[in-house]
């Protein structure tokens, strides 16, 4: 890091840097973006072209089924990946997986060999493809492997097609300890997937009998800052922990509205245009860009895909923004919650569940019995939610996420649905129906009659409600309060967890129910009204923001949990422990390891914050203060020699009050800043985790904004000229 006459000096150039940025040109390979759209993509085409029909066919089966390819047609494969990725200008091959870093990780290997006359030559064989074995012990894993035990196997994915990057063909993959237990998001996601398909497609056939396959679908909107990169680079604390440590407020900030969907600036969309053609080559179905609410935010979106392929997108796509945003003087802030006092960055998950024949089961038919089916999966949605909120809660809790849960600008901390008035009075009417074994012939005609009229009401008048953390929107849930730099793998697998165990649960009852010569419909209409009177509570149509709902969640018995040990207890559960296992997504130990996991990587946030703000404040920020100081003493001085006492008491009072006030916060910033250190130190010397990110959650992370208060003050105070880091006005309004 640089000192503090040097900062000085960088902010003033950086300023001057970024006024002279023009807008990079953008060439595009195609007037029609079908012309390039994953033209470095393996997909099903080029499986065509470069497979045999065997070999084609058996792995479109085992992306259909999630079954194993044998060795011989792995080689085959193998072969014709490596001849296509070759002739996009590969030389290596990597399998890309996801860690539990929130990241993704690679491990290069050229394709060539030796042979035993020390020939090379070129070669990638089945064996190559279906594993690897990195090292799995530097890895997060939550105690699953010791640092001795290094073994771990990285193993293909075949329902995420390869993918080339520069010269390197990128092979999707899971990976697992040498125990067979998972160290990543895609192995157990890709469970819940398979648990959620088997469960929806038993109560399809309540209504279908040519539903024999059920998928997960997921839309991701990526909300994003970006700096100019000379500002970026003054700032330690958004290099080190991507959020600014201190910095007041500026004077105009989003108040007026007048970014979100303005007119996007030049620098900005030639950055977007970039990005996007290099994600359409990757195949990723970029479809939306605009202005986002805080200055300097802004957003992007795809169209729905499969749920694992669409995790799989949103992680190259952030590596993505990232790598092009360089070429562009840019640098991507992805964090929860960069800037104090403007709204902070989400990743809306748009869920789904679709058929293979070709329905939306969130989105209704034009016949009662598809809208029976319809309110039947919008309830058991209702019910997985309700029964497993805190584990939901758990899954999208990180040290940046918190700062902006429940700020007015993303939902609560309590997990509540919006349904819309409409579907919120036919559930209500529901509820109403007789409660004795049969329906009635009137309750059955109104029923009927209310379920036919489902795509009428819903034409105009579903509304969205962006307080809420799980909206119904039309067709889908949003589930508006991921993180922005969350790997959405931990959401969907927890959602798509508990609704294969709801469905399942709902299959058991109405069968029971119709054991006693009750029919099929009568028995939906009975389990889905006790779900849907045991599920009333999480249904909230107002105001998320308000402390009214706040006081009305507590009354219905809502869980508000905020601070992460609390959170993060969820995952240890009993229910939890037997939701997972019950659906074979994720054993005991591997609830244990993700649970230490997640509260390590929020200790160690906090700890790196708290070393940031430690060091800029001794090294940057006091020193600044106490040079504008001592330009304030040598003013004095000079007045006392120029006035009499009387006329300089009048001329200096400013002065020396500022002089006194300076002095204040540097002593507190000090004093505080001692204090955090030893306390950290304590923290640091705890041998349990658990106690650990109770040190750091209730002692040390409060110092972080009361040290900030202080130095945001001098920030008010000190000459602009010399302040040593780039201020929100020049961060937030950089174009």
């Amino acid at each position: 890091m640089l000192n503090a006459k040097k900062m000085e000096n960088f902010r003033l150039t950086a300023v001057h840097e970024m006024m002279k940025r023009k807008p990079v040109e953008i060439t595009y390979p195609s007037n029609k973006t079908s012309d390039y759209f994953g033209q470095n993509v393996f997909g099903k085409e080029k499986m065509k072209k470069y497979l045999s029909k065997e070999a084609y066919r058996s792995v479109i089966f085992s992306m259909d089924t999630g079954s194993r390819i044998d060795r011989k047609m792995a080689d085959q494969v193998a072969a014709g990946m490596k001849d296509w990725a070759v002739s996009r200008g590969a030389t290596h091959y990597t399998h890309w997986f996801h860690p539990l870093t929130d990241g993704t990780a690679e491990k290069h290997d050229a394709f060539f060999e030796i042979d035993k006359d020390s020939e090379p030559f070129e070669i990638f064989d089945g064996e190559k493809l279906a594993q690897q074995e990195p090292d799995a012990s530097s890895f997060p894993n939550g105690g699953i492997r010791n640092t001795f035990e290094a073994r771990g196997y990285t193993a293909w994915d075949p329902s995420s097609p390869a993918f080339v990057i520069g010269k390197t063909l990128c092979i999707p993959t899971i990976f697992i300890a040498y125990t067979g237990e998972s160290l990543d998001y895609k192995t157990p996601l890709l469970k819940a997937l398979r648990a959620v398909d088997e469960a929806s497609v038993e109560v399809c056939q309540y209504f279908d009998k040519n539903v024999d396959k059920v998928i997960s679908t997921l839309g991701l909107e990526q909300e994003y800052f970006l700096i100019d990169e000379a500002l970026f680079h003054a700032r330690p604390d958004l290099i080190l922990s991507g959020r600014t440590l201190m910095g007041h407020a500026s004077a105009k900030d989003q108040q007026l509205d007048d970014h979100y969907f303005g007119s996007i600036p030049d620098r900005v969309f030639a950055y977007m245009q970039d990005f996007e053609i290099e994600a359409h080559k990757l195949g990723i179905p970029i479809k939306t860009r605009h202005n986002e609410v805080a200055p300097n935010q802004f957003e992007c979106a795809p169209v729905f895909e499969e749920t694992n392929l669409a995790v799989d997108h949103n992680q190259l796509l952030m590596d993505l923004m990232a790598k092009v945003a360089r070429k562009h003087s840019f640098r991507v802030i992805l964090h929860e919650k960069p800037y104090q006092g403007v709204n902070g960055s989400g990743k809306h998950n748009n869920w789904s569940l679709a058929t293979n024949t070709g329905v939306n089961l969130l989105s209704p038919g034009k016949t009662p019995k598809k809208n029976l089916q319809f309110i039947t999966f919008i309830v058991n949605t209702l019910k997985a939610v309700h029964d497993n909120a805190d584990v939901l809660r758990a899954s999208i809790f990180s040290a940046g996420n918190e700062h902006r849960l429940g700020a007015n600008e993303a939902p609560p901390a309590i997990m509540s649905v919006f349904l819309g008035t409409k579907i919120s009075s036919m559930l209500d009417r529901i509820e109403r129906m007789v409660s004795d074994d049969k329906m009635s012939p009137d309750d059955k005609t109104a029923l009927k009659l209310d379920i036919g009229k489902i795509p009428e009401i819903l034409l105009d008048n579903t509304d969205r409600n962006r307080t809420s953390p799980f909206a119904f929107t039309g067709n889908r849930f949003e589930f508006r309060a991921v993180g922005s730099t969350e790997n959405c793998a931990s959401p969907m697998i927890v959602l798509n967890t508990a609704m294969a165990a709801q469905l399942k649960q709902f299959t058991k009852d109405v069968n029971e129910i119709t054991a006693s010569d009750t029919k099929r419909d009568e028995a939906i209409f009975q389990v889905l009204r006790r779900y849907i009177i045991e599920s009333k509570a999480i249904r909230f149509e107002g105001n998320g923001y308000s402390q009214e709902w706040v006081e009305m969640a507590q009354n219905r018995g809502l869980s508000n949990i905020t601070d992460a040990p609390s959170v993060y207890k969820a995952y240890l559960e009993p229910k939890t422990v037997e939701l997972f296992e019950a659906q074979a997504v994720l054993s005991k130990r591997e609830l244990e390891s993700r649970y230490e996991v997640r509260i390590e990587k929020y200790t160690k946030k906090i700890q790196i914050e708290s070393r940031v703000l430690s060091d800029m404040a001794i090294n940057h920020i006091i020193p600044t203060a106490i040079k504008y100081q001592n330009v304030l003493i040598e003013n004095v001085k000079g007045l006392k020699e120029i006035f009499s006492e009387i006329e300089f008491l009048e001329a200096a009072g400013t002065r020396m009050e500022s002089i006194k006030e300076i002095s204040k916060h540097i002593s507190i910033i000090k004093q505080k800043i001692k204090q955090m250190t030893d306390e950290r130190r304590k923290a640091n010397m705890l041998d349990l985790c658990h106690k650990r990110i109770e040190n750091y959650t209730y002692q040390i992370k409060p110092m972080l904004d009361e040290i900030r208060y202080h130095i945001d003050n001098l920030e008010l105070i000190i000459d602009d000229a010399i302040w040593p880091l780039p201020k929100y006005r020049e961060m937030l309004f950089s174009r």
